[in-house]
């Protein structure tokens, strides 16, 4: 059985100290891929080290640079022509994270548009798929994707809109981020979503060292609970939990266009 970790900030320096036991740990519980996502261009370098240092290890870590909105008043527009740039020379798998959030306080959609729309038109550019961070905002959102018509879609990460939004996403060709959120027996809605959608449109995630698992509140999220998540996925479609690591996983490494190594019998 093998899991992919879609969302994983492992570069945060919240890991400085316990980083590659978390990565033994998520190794051992079957992790055999983890995307690192991008925030803002400061970090971008850091991500490129960590990828350069990992590379050949277990699991494989694969890396996504964007512009996060959280992170807005530290983007400047130069972030935007360093991240062409990066994209056009560096091995990435994605354009992200990025985003819309109208949840944070005194939220500016104008300028959040203006750093997402540069965005979406690099990841069609360049063929790569985004990770998408919406928060209150999924009817905005949904219009941008329908007017830049990605080729190679994406992931909502840590979907938690309607059944309807979640169909409207799946038919741009977006898979839907499963995380943390999901373990709560509070998140009946979007449990709700979870059943009455084919599995084939869900990827896993953590997006540790944030959003713990029912269970863990309190502690900072790793990778290896992925296995956790998978397993609350697993009892929701009343299917095993190697069906979920194996359906979702394989819909992430065609996503990613990742190649797996050729097994000689």
């Amino acid at each position: 059985m093998q899991l992919f970790d879609t969302h994983c900030h492992i570069d945060f320096s919240q890991f400085d100290d316990y980083r590659d036991e978390a990565l033994t740990r998520a190794s051992n519980a079957g992790v055999g891929h983890i995307v690192v996502p991008g925030v803002n261009a400061v970090g971008w370098a850091g991500i490129e080290t960590l990828f350069s240092a990992h590379c050949d290890n277990w699991p494989s870590l694969h890396m996504a640079l964007g512009l996060h909105p959280c992170f807005l008043h530290e983007h400047q527009s130069q972030d935007l022509e360093q991240l062409e740039q990066l994209l056009s020379s560096k091995s990435v798998c994605a354009v992200g994270e990025i985003g819309l959030d109208l949840f944070i306080p005194q939220a500016d959609l104008d300028e959040q548009l203006s750093f997402l729309k540069p965005q979406l038109a690099l990841a069609e550019n360049y063929q790569l798929p985004v990770l998408l961070h919406v928060r209150k905002a999924h009817d905005q959102m949904l219009k941008q994707l329908r007017l830049f018509k990605l080729t190679r879609g994406g992931i909502v990460h840590a979907f938690s809109g309607s059944e309807q939004q979640a169909h409207q996403y799946i038919e741009l060709g977006f898979k839907l981020g499963l995380g943390g959120t999901v373990t709560y027996e509070r998140a009946q809605k979007l449990r709700r979503t979870v059943q009455a959608t084919a599995l084939e449109h869900f990827v896993l995630e953590t997006d540790a060292p944030d959003m713990p698992l029912s269970g863990h509140q309190g502690k900072p999220n790793e990778p290896c609970r992925v296995l956790d998540v998978a397993k609350v996925v697993a009892d929701l479609k009343g299917c095993t939990v190697e069906e979920v690591a194996a359906t979702t996983s394989q819909q992430a490494l065609q996503l990613f266009n990742i190649d797996q190594p050729s097994t000689v019998d």
